[in-house]
């Protein structure tokens, strides 16, 4: 049984504030209720809700950008070979495709090369760097979504000749690369640390073009890359990266790219595009074949011209984002079995499993998805025939893995990635001495009240407010995501018209009735829920549903709780 959590109101709401920000911005009530509590008013609401591309900062106040515009264009005019070195994710294939199809408008024949997950590891490896000299000799080597903790491995690439720029959204850590350009918000300029890679890579193709003028090329047609690697990659939806996603949702619809229409074929994604669709839909192909092998064919989707070769591309990946689901499913069944063993709710602030053979690739999805069912930090580890384990981690609100792992610096071998999440390389011997520091360093920055869950409530509705009207509003709070969660309302005193219907043998649908108002609702997961008997407060989420060119509103239950 998943725990419950604790129901969190909205903040006391300020009247005047969200009276002003109704009538200025001409919006329903519940629209300017959001926007005051999550402090978003004035000029900063207006571009919220109707965000626009020419309020695109200067890329050049990104850290060291001008010097690696300048590098690049010498590389060009001097028909140096250059090589993209990507990684295998989202973020990192979609940064390659869009800076591939920007520097071959501007004369450029850049290879690209993207390590193999297994044999060569993440980022800047020395097995990576050494294949990719090997192939391509390069004299400009841009690495894109990896590359600021890399000092060692590019200190090899300057004693060989190449030059290297990179441009990366990770932690600096104390020690930087000795390179031509690191183009990283997170080293100088706070304005644009919401950024992942493929975001900092629209900026340069914008520098290049404020360098050097190209009428080949219009970067708004590339906004639908940008869309796919900011969403997938789970950065915050804010300033800049709203605008991206906003309009690159936009852009999805009428796509010019043969392979991202061929992907959302198979997907059976269709207008209007959500960043739902992106997040549940269109990465978790893209990201399959990186997952359990290279991400070659991800890459050779977004960059193919041939709608045939796109949509056996297209296909390929379907199947292997099948066989990835069922590797997953495997490792994340054997996880559960071994903390009904294992885990103590009331002990445990942490959870580290481990074993042998437990397929790297998919060890993020199994993390995040225990970390969701049991509220804490959360790191699984697979290890392979020589003792090498590779793990990844997911966290909870207020628990810094960066820093987590800091602690634990000693028993690893590698580690790096984000507050929420990361990764790290242990060697067999130091399992136990990892799950001791991680955990006591878990139970010692986290405390009870941290490792409850709670689900943060935006506004009381009754449900004779819910119209088309009510939804059009709702829309405007689009896309959401990272820091802009959709919004969650309650009601009170519900009771089901029915006994729920299951579906899948996991989700239950009713028809919800309160005060003489009926609207259709789905639990996802619901059966693994204990219902109590009715009437209920019921919190819940609203969608737009399309069926047959019929368009309707329904509720997403998020918990249900005995009615107060």
């Amino acid at each position: 049984m998943p725990p419950q959590p604790r129901w969190i109101p909205a903040p006391p709401r300020d009247a005047d504030l969200e009276k002003t920000i109704a009538r200025e911005l001409s919006v329903a009530p519940f629209v300017a209720s959001i926007l005051a509590q999550r402090g978003v008013a004035g000029a900063d609401a207006r571009n919220f809700l109707f965000p626009k591309l020419k309020t695109l900062a200067d890329p050049f106040l990104l850290p060291t950008m001008d010097r690696a515009i300048a590098r690049i264009l010498a590389a060009i005019d001097a028909r140096e070979r250059i090589v993209l070195y990507g990684d295998y994710d989202v973020d990192g294939v979609t940064s390659l495709a869009l800076f591939t199809r920007v520097l071959r408008a501007f004369g450029a024949e850049p290879r690209t090369f993207l390590p193999h997950r297994m044999d060569e590891g993440y980022g800047l490896s020395a097995d990576g760097i050494a294949r990719c000299i090997a192939e391509h000799d390069p004299q400009l080597l841009i690495a894109l979504d990896c590359g600021t903790s890399s000092v060692d491995e590019i200190a090899t690439l300057k004693s060989r000749g190449v030059d290297a720029v990179v441009f990366d959204h990770h932690e600096c850590k104390s020690s930087l690369p000795d390179c031509i350009a690191l183009v990283n918000p997170k080293l100088a300029n706070p304005q644009f640390t919401y950024l992942c890679t493929v975001g900092i890579v629209f900026k340069a193709c914008h520098a290049l073009l404020k360098r050097r003028q190209n009428a080949a090329v219009d970067l708004r047609e590339c906004l639908d890359l940008v869309a796919l690697g900011t969403v997938a990659d789970i950065v915050p939806l804010v300033h800049e990266n709203r605008i991206f996603v906003q309009k690159g949702l936009a852009q999805l619809a009428s796509t010019r790219w043969p392979g991202v229409r061929a992907l959302m074929e198979v997907a059976g994604v269709r207008a209007p595009v959500r960043a739902g669709d992106i997040g549940f839909r269109l990465g978790p192909r893209l990201n399959a074949a990186g997952r359990l092998g290279t991400a070659c064919d991800a890459l050779e989707l977004l960059l193919t011209d041939d709608p045939s070769r796109a949509r056996a591309l297209a296909a390929a990946l379907d199947m292997q984002n099948s066989d990835r689901q069922v590797v997953e499913q495997k490792i994340l069944r054997a996880a559960e079995l071994r903390l009904a063993e294992t885990f103590d709710p009331a002990r445990d602030a942490a959870i580290i499993l481990g074993d042998e053979g437990w397929h790297p690739g998919v060890l993020g999805i199994v993390a995040s998805r225990l970390c969701r069912t049991h509220h804490r930090p959360t790191f699984v580890i697979g290890f392979d025939e020589n003792g090498t384990g590779k793990g990844s981690g997911r966290s909870i609100e207020g628990f810094s893995l960066v820093k987590a792992l800091a602690q634990c610096g000693g028993l690893l071998e590698k580690s790096g990635g984000h507050e929420m999440a990361a990764g790290l390389t242990i060697r067999r011997g130091r399992f136990g001495e990892f799950q001791r520091a991680f955990g006591e360093c878990a139970r010692a920055m986290l405390t009870d009240e941290q490792l409850l869950p709670r689900l943060r409530l935006d506004a009381e509705l009754d449900f004779s407010e819910l119209d088309f009207d009510f939804l059009d509003a709702h829309e405007l709070l689009q896309p959401f995501g990272s820091a802009n969660p959709q919004p969650v309302f309650y009601a009170r005193r519900v009771s089901p018209a029915a006994p729920p219907r299951v579906l899948k043998e996991k989700h239950l649908s009713f028809q919800l009735q309160q005060n003489g108002s009926t609207h259709a609702a789905i639990f996802f997961n619901g059966v693994s829920h204990e219902l109590p008997p009715a009437p209920w407060d019921v919190a819940f989420k609203i969608e737009r549903n399309e069926f047959r060119d019929k368009v309707s509103l329904q509720i997403q239950i998020q918990h249900v709780r005995a009615a107060e």
